[in-house]
């Protein structure tokens, strides 16, 4: 029996033939990323347990976008925790100010996420890096903590929806257009722990930018990721 597109890349990560949706998977992880409003949570479990390494500071990203420039003490706090476990772990993927933005813009743009990636990040909408054939998800920031200490996560395979778009777009007919369509259709629950794949040629006819648009939205249908 085959594979969703979702599937093969969490078989993959778990060194597995093959998985099916509801199995229990443990999984590696390509990039667990964070912003200034996680990680300090995250950062903050590590030194709970007493934990002062992290598995692989390679794959690690930082993007401080939240509250930067810092709007008072408490936002700047928040950067130079960050900052500081950064320097201390020796994650060189930080960024903030002119080299920093919007995280989900960032990381894109930098190359950080390729296809067949499996991303974690403590933000709900870590999915978009589905648009470049990822499958990527948001967990919370103990969840990520764990994922920094060992390199590793458990899954369980999501149910795939398919979603199949015909016809060339209309001129100013984007991204946003698209997956409003959908939400408006199965509700904000209505993909609740599911892959959203998109496929069609009207999918094929979008550039990047509005195919992040629409993966960046699955969870506000309640979806687990979308590519």
């Amino acid at each position: 029996m085959g594979m969703t597109l979702t599937e093969k890349i969490i078989a993959a990560h778990a060194g597995k033939k093959y998985v099916e949706a509801g199995e229990l998977v443990g999984v590696k992880v390509d990039l667990a990323i964070a912003n200034d409003i996680t990680a300090p949570l995250a950062i903050k479990q590590l030194e709970k347990y007493g934990i002062d390494k992290v598995h692989d500071p390679d794959k690690i990203a930082l993007v401080m976008d939240h509250f930067f420039p810092p709007k008072d003490i408490l936002s700047a706090q928040q950067i130079k925790i960050s900052r500081d476990f950064a320097k201390k772990m020796g994650i060189k993927n930080y960024f903030e100010g002119q080299d920093s933005g919007v995280m989900h813009t960032v990381l894109p743009e930098k190359g950080f996420i390729v296809p067949g990636d499996l991303v974690i990040g403590a933000d709900s909408h870590t999915c978009t890096y589905g648009a470049l054939g990822a499958f990527s998800t948001g967990v919370g920031s103990t969840d990520l903590a764990y994922i920094w200490a060992t390199g590793e996560t458990w899954l369980k395979v999501p149910e795939t929806m398919k979603f199949t778009f015909y016809g060339k777009p209309q001129r100013w007919v984007g991204g946003k257009d698209f997956v409003l369509t959908v939400i408006g259709k199965i509700g904000v629950d209505g993909a609740l722990y599911r892959a959203m794949e998109y496929h069609g040629e009207s999918i094929k006819a979008l550039d990047v930018e509005n195919r992040l648009t629409i993966t960046n939205m699955a969870i506000e249908a309640g979806g687990k990721n979308a590519i």
